[in-house]
Parts: structure tokens; C-alpha cells; sequence
């Protein structure tokens, strides 16, 4: 007789890889369905584990669940503008968005569920951790600036910028995911130096970056 082949041996997922398989499955359901059409029951399907186990480890339910989901999108994103303090800075940026769009590109549907809001399940720590984003994206962006206490207007230049890359995301998914993401995200810089130049015209300490931007080139 031919021996059997051997049967691979169980392995128990401990609990951090266990609740790193439930976040990933729901990540993947959320990035696809808005969260009001996702369920326990499809977590559950998709990690292909029980409900009452995917209870156990989210005793909230899936208003847990989500904000746990979202936590982990979150600091995707935030990373997403960790980019090394080498090279022009415009180049920096580019690299930056290309790592958002993509992000943009795989969860679109959570995406637009996560920036629009108006979910059922969104409350003040969902809409603080959505925000918590906007901030660390800001902060990155600054600090590639190599600007000495940002003034207001620089701030509030480079926090109107994101949510310029934020709308131009949605309206890119509404349309298809058109213009392709190169010509997307040359356009965003484009605008980034656009809105500096425009602030440089009455904030001396934005005129004084644009100028080192200028021979950054």
C-alpha cells in the first residue's frame, strides 16, 4: 500500500495573530461593502471562524470590531507619508501619494465610507481617529518642510492641501478611478506647489521655502 500523505499538523493562532486574522478579514469586507452591509456573520465567513469567536475577541460586537478596523487602515495610511528626509522634497511628496492613492486605489469603498462618514457605525472616536490621520499627514509634511515653528499660514496651507488630495481621492473613485494615478498624483504636487506659491505671496516665511524649493529642483 502507498502510504498517505501526512496530515498537516493543527497550529493554534495565538490571540494576536487570531485577532490579526479578524481585523484583515473585516479590512477586506469594509474596503469593498460600507460597514451598515457587512455583518458578524461575513466576518466570521471570511476568516472562516465561528461568530461566537469573533464575539469573544470583539465582546462589542461590530461597532468594536469597526473602530478596531479602522485603528489598523489608520496607521496604514499614516505610514503612507514615511518617507525618508532624502532627495527634493516635491520628489518626497510624490512617493508619498503614490503609497495613499494605492491605498486609495485597494479599499475604495471603505475608503469613501471612512471619509464621507455618515455611516451608522461612525461616532466621535471614529470621526477622532479619521482626524488623527488628517494631523499625522500634516505633521509629516511639515517636518519635510524643515520649517522652524510653522507659521499659520504655512499650517493652514499645507492642511487645506489635504483635504484637496482627500476630495480629488473620492471624486477619482466616483469617476471610475480616472485620470490614472501617475497623472493624479503629478497633479496633486503640481497643486501643492501651486498653493504655496499663491500663500508665498503674503506670508514672508512661505515665500522664503518656496525660494529653497525652487533651488531644490
Amino acid at each position: 500500500m502507498t502510504p498517505s500523505a501526512p496530515t498537516p499538523a493543527y497550529r493554534r493562532l495565538s490571540v494576536e495573530e487570531r485577532r490579526t486574522q479578524l481585523l484583515n478579514a473585516a479590512l477586506t469586507l469594509f474596503a469593498h461593502r460600507t460597514p451598515e452591509d457587512v455583518s458578524l456573520d461575513d466576518v466570521a465567513e471570511a476568516a472562516g471562524v465561528s461568530r461566537p469567536l469573533v464575539y469573544r475577541y470583539f465582546p462589542g460586537g461590530k461597532q468594536q470590531l469597526y473602530e478596531a478596523a479602522l485603528r489598523s487602515a489608520a496607521e496604514e495610511l499614516q505610514h503612507c507619508f514615511d518617507e525618508p528626509h532624502d532627495g527634493p522634497l516635491l520628489q518626497r511628496l510624490a512617493h508619498a501619494l503614490d503609497r495613499y492613492l494605492a491605498f486609495v486605489d485597494e479599499h475604495d469603498t471603505g475608503f469613501s465610507a471612512l471619509l464621507q462618514g455618515g455611516s451608522v457605525v461612525e461616532t466621535s472616536r471614529t470621526t477622532a481617529i479619521v482626524d488623527g490621520v488628517r494631523r499625522s499627514a500634516a505633521e509629516h509634511i511639515l517636518s519635510h518642510l524643515e520649517v522652524t515653528d510653522p507659521g499659520l499660514h504655512l499650517r493652514m496651507t499645507v492642511r487645506m492641501w489635504i483635504t484637496a488630495v482627500e476630495a480629488a481621492s473620492l471624486i477619482w473613485l466616483d469617476e471610475g478611478k480616472q485620470p490614472p494615478l501617475p497623472e493624479l498624483r503629478d497633479w496633486l504636487v503640481a497643486q501643492f506647489e501651486a498653493a504655496l506659491a499663491v500663500t508665498a505671496a503674503r506670508d514672508a516665511q512661505t515665500a522664503e521655502l518656496t525660494e529653497r524649493l525652487a533651488a531644490d529642483l
